[in-house]
């Protein structure tokens, strides 16, 4: 099937959404199992706890006994009220990471209180677009010390849909940032998948939009979730990679199969490279990499690693690139942004 189709369904019982793009799957998100740990985008009132000075960061007390971490924090007392956003998913037993600069996303707008200014996506390039957005951003936030920034979809978007949803993002960063409270308190739930497809799937808009029970099985959506409980990935002409993570790092193995000559070494390689954000964004993999390619010359390294690099290009994961380690691997940090596959099947 040809074409970029979003899949509205559920996987377990819970929400899932996927993003097929010409009959492959390109995205998925597969909501927490009920009483994990809160997801990117919540908001929370926390309340300070304890300096962790070796650290360099405090830890925070939530709702519910539940703890968050909040780096380089400095001037908080013990017991003050602090409004912060879960920035990712912890691994079991760790606290929540959390920052005190919140962002309120929709579908066209994001609205920053804690950084003033109208912007626009880079992506939108046309002058008179650029121009008829920076007019619409100014009306819709004048009189608000709050920052907003306009995201790549609304350029293709009618003026009331965006002055709608600017307001709506405004409405609720100041509700929630003049919050008076003093208790640990949930003050905004994260986006369930539905919502995130709707709201970070639509530039470019897909062509088809595919609701209910059945729509994963006629998408294709269940035959890709089969292959991703499989550590094996194969990457053509009998090359296969293996991605394991395990409690310390995520570890990505590189084989040529039969053939072990320089040149499919570097094949494969290169086939992996452009392969392995798609397979760690569909897992929901994060933290260190560590990638043993098949053994290839220096001078190829260059190519391989430029051809990750171009990869990771269109992925909406933070990755940072490390390098080589003097035992030939090449590492990566990827952010724990999403809830781990595995995890999410339980």
């Amino acid at each position: 099937m040809k074409g970029r189709v979003v899949v509205l369904s559920q996987v377990q019982g819970r929400e899932a959404a996927a993003l097929m793009v010409d009959g492959q799957l390109e995205d998925l998100l597969v909501a927490a199992p009920e009483g994990g740990a809160p997801g990117p985008g919540a908001v929370f009132r926390g309340l300070v706890d304890r300096q962790m000075k070796g650290q360099g960061g405090v830890f925070l007390r939530l709702p519910g006994g539940a703890r968050a971490f909040l780096r380089e924090a400095k001037g908080l007392s013990p017991g003050q009220a602090l409004l912060v956003q879960v920035t990712g998913h912890a691994e079991p037993g760790k606290a929540v990471p959390v920052t005190p600069r919140l962002l309120f996303k929709s579908r066209f707008a994001i609205v920053t209180p804690d950084a003033p200014g109208l912007n626009l996506s880079r992506r939108i390039r046309d002058e008179d677009d650029r121009a008829r957005l920076s007019a619409l951003a100014a009306g819709a936030m004048a009189g608000s010390a709050m920052g907003l920034i306009l995201r790549s979809a609304a350029a293709g978007a009618e003026d009331g849909e965006i002055a709608a949803d600017i307001a709506a993002m405004r409405d609720l960063g100041e509700r929630i940032a003049a919050d008076p409270g003093r208790e640990a308190e949930l003050l905004l739930d994260a986006p369930g998948p539905h919502e995130l497809a709707w709201r970070d799937w639509a530039d470019p808009p897909p062509d088809e939009v595919a609701e209910g029970p059945k729509a994963f099985a006629a998408h294709g959506v269940l035959d890709a979730l089969d292959a991703l409980r499989s550590a094996e990935v194969a990457l053509g002409g009998g090359a296969t990679m293996w991605v394991e993570p395990t409690r310390a790092l995520i570890a990505v193995d590189v084989n040529t199969g039969g053939d072990t000559t320089p040149a499919a070494s570097l094949k494969a390689n290169i086939a992996a490279a452009r392969e392995l954000p798609r397979q760690l964004r569909l897992r929901g993999l994060g933290g260190q990499v560590a990638i043993d390619f098949a053994p290839m010359p220096k001078n190829d390294r260059r190519t391989v690693e430029g051809a990750l690099r171009a990869a990771l290009k269109a992925d909406p994961v933070e990755t940072a690139l490390v390098g080589w380690t003097p035992l030939g691997h090449y590492e990566a940090q990827r952010k724990r942004e999403r809830l781990p596959l595995a995890e999410a099947l339980r």
